[in-house]
């Protein structure tokens, strides 16, 4: 058998069952636990992983539309739904949850798990999950830009009162997550009308950008972890519990968002951009928090959001094809056809994802 043969045979899947992304991070943690930074090397990659967080950050303001943000905010009850979900229901979950301490879960990875709900929703990923699904793009961009954005000042606070001592809050921790993200973010909403034609034409590159960013935070985090040792605290047999509990969790997030829209009587469209804003949390938002709020002990706190985000992009992925195949997505979607004119709706998703660059689902 030649060569070219089996290069014909054992061709790359086009479609792997595990986001390429959380395959990098893995591929980071690895690299962290057997080169983590140390003394200097530390100090220069934590300086680089606050610089490249305030870049991301600059670079999500840069994309946000203003016409967008303006079109989403008349849904002002959509938008609550969704700060409801993300800041009070998650919250009160991972409350809930401490009743598995110490017989499912850890109190360290308990923390990190209460951590998790108390992140913002995601930006780009309720975008393209809401796109997908032919739901209302609009207000899941407004959604979630504004979840992320109050979330800066209401994460940190609400970590000091429920984690406690565990999350080093401060008025200067405060500080510092104010000016790496929310600072940035405004300056990118202010350039916009000058750069946001050249993010446009360059998505992918930024993109790479995005989960560079990504990456050397988590090589950073997880360095600190390995040269004090964290890691011998966590067992096979506690991750597994882990998973089972962050799956039962984002299960019912997932049941709550799309029945509960049902029930507050938000048509089709708004209840997939509620399902997909309301559901998830930002790994990007979440890393450097964590960074600032837990110091040394930042790689434990994150593992659970880690793991809480692949797990929340593979079945939104399932959740989002399914709801593109309902009959009620055919109808909304030729209704919405016979009453545009010469310009394009706003609440076309195609258009929508146009305007939204680099709305891939990877980087959050």
């Amino acid at each position: 058998m030649t060569w070219s043969t089996c290069a014909v045979k054992w061709k790359w899947p086009t479609r792997l069952p595990v986001d390429p992304f959380i395959l990098t991070l893995l591929g980071t943690v690895g690299i962290a636990a057997l080169l983590p930074a140390r003394g200097s090397a530390a100090e220069v990659a934590s300086g680089a992983s606050t610089a490249a967080i305030a870049l991301l950050f600059f670079l999500y303001g840069a994309r946000l539309s203003t016409r967008q943000a303006v079109d989403g905010l008349r849904n002002w009850r959509l938008h609550l739904t969704v700060v409801a979900c993300t800041f009070a229901v998650f919250p009160l979950l991972g409350l809930a949850a401490k009743g598995l301490v110490p017989y499912v879960l850890t109190p360290a990875l308990y923390s990190g798990l209460l951590f998790l709900t108390l992140v913002p929703s995601t930006v780009q990923s309720s975008i393209a999950f809401t796109s997908v699904a032919r739901g209302n793009v609009p207000a899941a961009i407004c959604a979630g830009s504004f979840s992320s954005l109050i979330g800066i000042v209401l994460t940190p606070l609400l970590a000091a009162a429920l984690i406690g001592g565990q999350a080093g809050f401060s008025a200067d921790s405060l500080l510092k997550i104010v000016l790496q993200l929310l600072v940035p973010f405004l300056a990118g909403q202010l350039l916009r009308r000058w750069i946001g034609g050249f993010i446009a034409r360059h998505k992918k590159v930024l993109g790479l950008v995005d989960r560079g960013s990504i990456l050397l935070v988590v090589y950073t985090a997880f360095s600190q972890g390995m040269v004090r040792g964290i890691w011998g605290q966590v067992t096979p047999a506690q991750l597994g519990a882990l998973l089972g509990v962050e799956a039962a969790l984002l299960a019912v997030m997932l049941a709550l968002t799309w029945y509960g829209g049902k029930r507050l009587g938000f048509d089709r469209g708004d209840r997939i951009a509620i399902q997909f804003a309301g559901s998830k949390k930002s790994l990007a938002a979440g890393l450097p928090m964590a960074s600032v709020l837990f110091g040394a002990q930042a790689s434990l706190a994150v593992l659970p959001l880690m793991l809480f985000h692949q797990m929340q992009l593979m079945v939104c992925a399932v959740i989002a094809r399914r709801r593109a195949r309902d009959p009620e997505a055919s109808e909304d979607s030729e209704a919405t056809q016979a009453s545009e004119d010469s310009a394009v709706s706003p609440r076309d998703p195609a258009s929508a994802e146009r305007n939204a660059a680099g709305t891939g689902p990877r980087s959050e």
